[in-house]
């Protein structure tokens, strides 16, 4: 947090609609990790608006609780770390690769956070995406935990830890990541890819996702996905305009009529 920015934690609060304490406590991390998974979407929409993603605390300030946005893992990591420091939390950020299945190691292009309560290490992240944490995980290598319908565990292998999420199948390995401490500059060089290279998934799809304790929205292009525990459905978008307003309904993320997202 930069020292001339006071972050108006009251306005954090209301965006995120938590009425809860402020001690830095493990059960005030948990009820703000919730809040913010669940009333800040995960989107990429002003990549492809061809605006630049910056990543100084006011900067995400202004468009995540002031303008109501959603943002990636960059600036949702960065505003939540922000406001858990200002609340006294000691909060490390660290990097991770994005494995979603995948064997082969891929670019440290994911943040996250390791936050130290009475000793232990929790693992938070709000900026993951539909499944995404809705709840702080133990950083405890063989630890699981039972998050509403949905089930994670952290496993550790030569100095790497991955943390997984249950599928039908089996565990399923979303990200891997170090303890190394991270710090502004990293992400910057990390954001400039995410949000300028050509191939980038993010400059080459329209990505919206809100994860829930019984169920996870996805847009991803021209589908909708709603998914619980039981069953997955799925709904096209069958215009631009429709997109618009399906943006709006489900994600709360609104754009002036006419806007269109360049992939």
């Amino acid at each position: 947090m930069t020292e001339d920015f006071a972050l108006d934690l009251a306005a954090y609060f209301k965006r995120i609609q938590y009425p809860g304490p402020a001690a830095p406590t493990l059960e005030t991390l948990q009820a703000l990790h919730l809040a913010h998974a669940t009333h800040i979407p995960f989107e990429n929409l002003d990549v492809l608006l061809r605006r630049p993603i910056r990543l100084d605390v006011p900067s995400v300030f202004a468009k995540l609780v002031t303008n109501k946005r959603g943002g990636y893992c960059f600036e949702q990591n960065r505003l939540f770390a922000s406001a858990l420091q200002a609340l006294g939390f000691s909060v490390t950020c660290l990097s991770a690769r994005v494995q979603m299945g995948s064997a082969e190691p891929r670019a440290r292009t994911h943040m996250l956070l390791s936050v130290q309560i009475d000793g232990q290490p929790w693992l938070s992240d709000v900026g993951f995406g539909h499944e995404g944490l809705l709840h702080p995980i133990l950083l405890e290598p063989g630890h699981e935990a039972q998050q509403f319908a949905w089930r994670y565990r952290i496993v550790a292998h030569g100095g790497l830890h991955t943390l997984q999420s249950l599928h039908a199948d089996g565990w399923f390995d979303l990200y891997r990541f170090t303890l190394e401490p991270h710090y502004p500059i990293d992400y910057e060089v990390a954001n400039h890819y995410t949000s300028t290279y050509p191939e980038s998934r993010f400059m080459l799809n329209i990505i919206a996702a809100q994860p829930g304790p019984e169920r996870r929205l996805v847009l991803w292009n021209g589908v909708l996905t709603e998914q619980t525990a039981a069953e997955k459905t799925e709904a096209k978008i069958m215009d631009d305009e429709d997109l618009l307003r399906v943006l709006e309904a489900r994600f709360g993320l609104r754009f002036p009529p006419g806007t269109r997202f360049n992939r």
